[in-house]
């Protein structure tokens, strides 16, 4: 079930009635904040994630690396 164009604009009108035309402006930029605030943070998560998988990989390969150095 989706929303047609009738449905946004009674909910666009209802939106306007409720915080009047000078709060809406106010009410996008905060969203647009939050939204990049969310953005960041999820790519900043994403980061970690893939650091976390990568620093195993490190270990064992520096691992490999000592007992090659001692058996040479």
């Amino acid at each position: 079930m989706s929303l047609g164009w009738p449905e946004i604009i009674l909910i666009l009108i209802v939106v306007l009635l409720l915080f009047g035309a000078n709060r809406i402006p106010e009410i996008a930029r905060s969203l647009g904040k939050a939204t990049k605030e969310f953005k960041r943070a999820r790519d900043e998560f994403a980061d970690e994630l893939k650091n976390a998988d990568a620093e195993p990989e490190k270990k064992v390969a520096e691992k490999s690396d000592e007992k090659d150095d001692k058996n040479a």
